[in-house]
């Protein structure tokens, strides 16, 4: 059986390896990659984002992908694991790259002269080495502290993204204490009540926005924001988990590749009245295809040139999704500096980007990630 080094999850030795969603995963981060990409024309220019501008979602496809692999690969194995040997194995598997994400992030502030976005003040490199520390240990920063270096209000101001994984770690600990003990039906339940107040949340306009865009900062409500949107997709998925069973179907990858990219590429929707339309559809993304493409997918099967693209998504997509923000940081005051709007202006800057993203996730994952968890999972048995 296909050992599970670079999923998000490390499946029993008994269980089969769902290869096909390790692909997709990198999928979904290849697309936050060129999301990102457009994020900083719109931020450059004032605007909003028109490609791939629900890109963000992408986050609450890894949150579902979580719940589904953490819930199969884990559920029935607590009679011989304790509590505290599932927070480590989830700690190795998740921790050594969040650290590196920190390190990076210094560098490329230090690289732009620890200047803040908003009144272009420069940081005191004091707090920019609390603000790593802290990064490290995952404690958020709050808007207006110190430590908050940026000044734009990110909960990790060195690297945007781990906000995703502080919420990843709260469902991971909620899991392990609590919804692994829900019987499937109340787990439904559950699920069923999330969704309701998820779009109650984001379809009414009670998260201020018209998009499934909170929980990055902590100012407005952002920590409940981004709760409610880590912990519905992520229900969700251990729900599909317990209800799945598989059958073969092939050219799966392919279909749901090709669907991501159509689901994240729809132009943005006018609202109507008192209804979020934009919203709407993101929470129908959410809480319908997505459910059904990881459900199709662990379906599939992945052989050929499908089976090594899987293989190659899988293993950077955590480490692209890590390491990339800072090289966006640079990228966006480059866009500011020099007033570039457009792909067009900048297609080899943007491509550049893309290209140092992923060799850098690369280079992290073989020479960093690897070699680290290889020898913490070593010492972690000798205990």
């Amino acid at each position: 059986m296909q050992k599970n080094t670079f999923s998000s999850v490390e499946f029993a030795d008994t269980k089969p390896h769902f290869i096909l969603l390790d692909g997709l995963r990198g999928v979904a981060a290849i697309l936050v990659l060129f999301y990102h990409i457009f994020e900083g024309f719109a931020f450059a220019g004032g605007g909003n984002i028109t490609t791939l501008n629900h890109g963000h979602i992408a986050v609450d496809f890894f949150f579902i992908l979580s719940g589904f692999v953490i819930s199969y690969a884990y559920d029935d194995r607590w009679g011989g694991m304790t509590t505290w040997q599932f927070f480590k194995r989830r700690l190795v598997r998740l921790h050594p790259m969040l650290v590196m994400g920190a390190l990076i992030g210094v560098v490329t502030f230090a690289i732009a002269g620890f200047e803040k976005w908003e009144d272009k003040g420069v940081t005191p490199v004091g707090w920019v080495m609390v603000a790593m520390l802290l990064t490290m240990f995952m404690v958020p920063a709050v808007p207006g502290v110190p430590y908050e270096v940026r000044g734009n209000g990110e909960m990790f101001p060195l690297n945007g993204p781990g906000w995703s994984l502080f919420f990843e770690y709260i469902g991971n600990i909620l899991y392990a204490l609590f919804i692994r003990r829900l019987s499937t039906k109340v787990l439904a339940l559950l699920a069923v009540v999330l969704g309701a107040v998820h779009c109650w949340y984001f379809v009414g306009g009670e998260s201020g926005g018209d998009a499934v865009a909170v929980g990055w900062t902590l100012g407005n409500a952002g920590f409940w924001g981004g709760m409610l949107r880590m912990m519905f997709p992520f229900t969700m998925g251990m729900l599909l988990a317990r209800t799945f069973t598989p059958h073969k179907v092939k050219g799966t990858f392919w279909i749901c590749s090709l669907v991501l990219v159509v689901l994240f590429a729809m132009p943005h929707i006018e609202s109507e009245g008192n209804i979020n339309l934009n919203a709407l559809y993101e929470v129908l993304c959410i809480a319908v295809i997505f459910p059904l493409l990881v459900r199709f997918a662990a379906c599939g099967e992945c052989r050929g040139v499908a089976g090594r693209a899987c293989r190659v998504l899988g293993d950077i997509s955590y480490p692209l999704y890590i390491v990339h923000y800072p090289i966006m940081y640079i990228f966006y005051a480059w866009l500011i500096e020099k007033k570039v709007y457009t792909l067009n202006e900048c297609l080899g800057v943007a491509a550049l980007v893309v290209v140092s993203s992923i060799v850098l996730a690369l280079l992290c994952l073989k020479l960093y990630d690897e070699p680290v968890r290889r020898w913490l999972t070593r010492k972690m048995q000798k205990k």
